[in-house]
């Protein structure tokens, strides 16, 4: 099995088919996206693929360390321009076609309208370490 993270993005990413921005969709439109959401994780635990997920609100801010008794380095609220995270999911699967199986899937969340969004999600593998070899 391998791990994969699936991220989607407010923006960022290439466009939806459905791009309505989320705060534009009525209660109804956002409770039945979450509930597709929650019942594809619902889903995912029950083969055993479920590791965890959440998601996101819009606002964040970039931090970095500026050397030993400074404050830290801030970038925030994000500019328009930034790319921001709306959500992730990590799944546990037992191949990479799989992985990019459920990432499409997902794509079909229901947004504006009821219709599928067909957004762009991306799908990173968690890094592994490879094993030493001693002889």
């Amino acid at each position: 099995m391998a791990k994969y993270l699936l991220l989607k993005h407010y923006r960022g990413a290439p466009a939806a088919v459905n791009d309505v921005p989320m705060d534009q969709w009525t209660p109804e439109e956002v409770t039945a996206h979450v509930r597709y959401m929650q019942d594809f994780a619902a889903r995912l635990e029950g083969t055993g693929e479920f590791v965890d997920g959440q998601a996101l609100s819009p606002e964040g801010t970039f931090v970095r360390y500026d050397g030993e008794g400074r404050p830290p380095v801030t970038d925030g609220p994000f500019a328009e321009t930034k790319d921001l995270i709306a959500g992730w999911m990590v799944i546990d699967v037992d191949t990479y076609e799989r992985a990019l199986e459920l990432a499409g899937e997902l794509s079909a969340a229901p947004g504006a309208g009821g219709k599928p969004i067909h957004e762009w999600l991306e799908v990173r593998p968690f890094l592994t370490v490879h094993p030493t070899v001693t002889e």
